[in-house]
Formats: C-alpha cells, structure tokens, sequence
C-alpha cells in the first residue's frame, strides 16, 4: 500500500505539469488565430480556420539552448544581411546570435535574426526571427519552411527556452502575393520538428 501511495504521489505532479503545458500552447494558438483576425493584410478569414492544423503539444520540442551572441570582433557577421523572399525580393536583417541545443542527444543550431526595419520601431525593437526548416518541411509542414519569433528579455545571460510548438507558417502557406523571407541554409536542421503548425489543407 505505501509503495503504491508514493507511486500515486509521483504520477499526479507529473500529469498536472503536463496538462498545464497543453493548456499553455493551446491559449497560445488561440492567440495566433485571434491575430489574423486582426491583421488588415491577413490571410485568412474566421472561417479559414478550420483548415489550420497543428500537432499535438510536445514538451520534447521545448528546448534548454545555449545563446552566442554575434560579437564585434566577427565584422563580417554584423553586416546586414539579405535573405531572399518567396516574390523574388529580398529582406534585410543582422545576425544577432546563435542558438546551440540539443534534439534526442544530436546537437543543433539556428541562427537568430533581427530586420533592420522592425528595429526602428519602438514597439518591435527587442523583437528577434528565426525562419527555419526541418524534416518534416513539405510532409506534414508547409514545404518553405517555419518561423519562430523570440524577445530579447527572453535571453537570460546566455540561456532560453525555444518552443517548437510555437513554430508557425508564413503567410505563403496561406495564400500567393506575399513576400515571406526564405529561410537561409544555415537554418536547415537534419532533424523532424514535429511540432507547431502543420499544413494549412485548404489548397489555394
């Protein structure tokens, strides 16, 4: 009977946590629906949404990452830098750091962007981009690749979490006309990122 009660003890915390975890990334979504909905230039309609899929929330693709920071001494990483868009144009950014974690014991790396043009402006100055792409690109996820946004007060010394989950699609995936930053190859993981948004299945 004790051996069970400290069994029963040990479970609970455990699930609890992981239901709080759900219940984390599935407010997020509901956000990120919202957003469109009020965004002018915005893809897609309230009635779009039944063809956004997502998978299910993961803690795996939550992870512990180490931070380098783009240094002065690297000049030649401080240039701007111009990363082709889906329309043939190009966006520009600065390379702000790097980000080292580890997926199943393999380690991995992405880099993390800052648009010159979103720095300018007070409300987005701290924002920061990482456009990738995984295994999973053109499978279950949208073939261009996935975004994730961070903020610098994120970044504590050189820590912070990046949530997979959180990874969404460009509004390429959604509809022609738009001009989405292609992610650069350094942003190519050998790794399935199962996690964040799916395909959008309603063909356009």
């Amino acid at each position: 009977m004790k051996k069970l009660i400290l069994a029963l003890v040990a479970f609970v915390p455990l699930t609890i946590f992981a239901q709080d975890f759900k219940a984390v990334i599935e407010k997020h979504r509901e956000e990120y629906k919202a957003d469109f909905l009020k965004n002018s230039s915005s893809p897609l309609k309230k009635e779009d949404f039944e063809y956004l899929r997502f998978y299910e929330p993961n803690e795996k693709f939550k992870v512990a990452c180490k931070f380098v920071a783009t240094t002065r001494r690297n000049s030649a990483r401080k240039k701007p830098l111009e990363i082709p868009t889906s329309s043939g144009q190009t966006a520009v950014y600065t390379k702000f750091g790097e980000l080292k974690f580890e997926i199943d014991g393999k380690p991995n790396k992405l880099a993390v962007y800052q648009s010159l043009r979103l720095r300018n402006l007070p409300q987005y100055r701290d924002y920061l981009f990482i456009p990738f792409k995984d295994l999973t690109n053109g499978k279950e996820s949208y073939g261009g690749g996935r975004y994730l946004d961070l903020r610098m007060k994120e970044i504590e010394g050189d820590k912070i979490y990046l949530d997979f989950n959180k990874a969404y699609n460009p509004f390429c995936a959604f509809s022609a006309g738009y001009s989405c930053p292609i992610p650069p190859k350094e942003n190519h993981l050998k790794v399935a990122i199962e996690a964040g948004e799916k395909n959008f299945v309603r063909e356009h």
